[in-house]
């Protein structure tokens, strides 16, 4: 069945998602539409096609042990110079976020693996354009606020073309319906708003 790059993470809703999306490909990242706005819990990760049950039952059980909990974002930062990102800060469900991504990379589940920097939960919103883009980026953005509560995570597949595409939506508490946001840079992403603080 060969290999796929997968990739966990949770989308930033409407409307803040797409504007979000907009202000990247404004700040001439080329990557803009081919990613929708998120924060990461697994970076791109390779793993074998035929994994894909078993690391769908992983996420699941991580879901339905969780519940939502409140995000908010709030200005600006940058990795550089160790990374060429600007991202929006997460100022509230940091630390869900990070109890989430140890989770999913749990040394019991599928999808194991070490991180090249340690876990900062953050909105890329430019990576590797000139350093005058990047600085536009971080000024423009600097009074940036969004808040909304995360009900869901999701998996991603990322197609040979580079753009991610999800597979599937983990709703936290074992719930679902999780209601449609529309599409950012035409592929269609879709969030829960309707639930709940995870369980540290």
């Amino acid at each position: 069945m060969g290999t796929v790059t997968l990739g966990v993470s949770i989308a930033v809703p409407e409307p803040y998602g797409s504007l979000l999306q907009e202000r990247r490909a404004s700040f001439g990242d080329p990557a803009a539409y081919g990613i929708p706005t998120h924060v990461t819990l697994l970076p791109p990760t390779e793993a074998d096609a035929a994994d894909l049950p078993a690391i769908e039952a992983h996420l699941d059980t991580i879901a339905t042990a969780g519940r939502p909990f409140p995000m908010r974002l709030s200005g600006t930062g940058t990795f550089r110079p160790l990374s060429p990102v600007v991202f929006v800060q997460v100022v509230a469900g940091a630390s869900a976020c990070s109890w989430l991504q140890k989770r999913v990379r749990d040394a019991s589940g599928p999808l194991v693996r070490e991180l090249q920097f340690p876990y900062h939960p953050h909105v890329t919103v430019a990576h590797g354009i000139a350093e005058e883009a990047m600085d536009r980026a971080y000024q423009e953005l600097a009074d940036y606020e969004a808040a909304w509560t995360c009900g869901s995570f999701a998996l991603y597949e990322q197609g040979p073309d580079a753009v991610w595409r999800k597979l599937r939506d983990f709703p936290f508490g074992g719930g679902g319906g999780a209601p449609a946001v529309p599409a950012q840079g035409g592929y269609t992403i879709e969030a829960s708003s309707s639930a709940p603080s995870l369980r540290p």
